[in-house]
């Protein structure tokens, strides 16, 4: 895959950064060099390895999976600069 100017400057808004002309051609090439990077990685054989939570041995610590405090809408609602049926409004970001 490879990433062209009109990507990032479209990657750039989406992310709502301002990004000048003159960075535009250094973010392609770095982003095609992470492109680049994961594509190599895809590469690696890793049959037989197991998935790992730690670079150290170690169990994961469990906690009881239980309800504690329920019922907390309207408080945590009562924060919130707008709501709307026990949700959060939110202006829209994404396109």
């Amino acid at each position: 895959m490879s990433v062209d100017q009109a990507t990032v400057r479209r990657i750039a808004h989406l992310a709502r950064i301002k990004v000048t002309d003159e960075e535009v051609p250094h973010l392609a090439q770095e982003l095609n060099a992470i492109l680049a990077f994961v594509e190599e990685l895809s590469a690696v054989d890793v049959e037989g390895v197991e998935p790992m939570t730690s670079v150290t041995p170690m169990q994961m610590k469990m906690r009881a999976d239980v309800v504690t405090e329920g019922d907390q809408a309207e408080p945590i609602l009562s924060n919130a600069p707008a709501s709307e049926d026990h949700f959060f409004v939110v202006p829209k970001v994404v396109e």
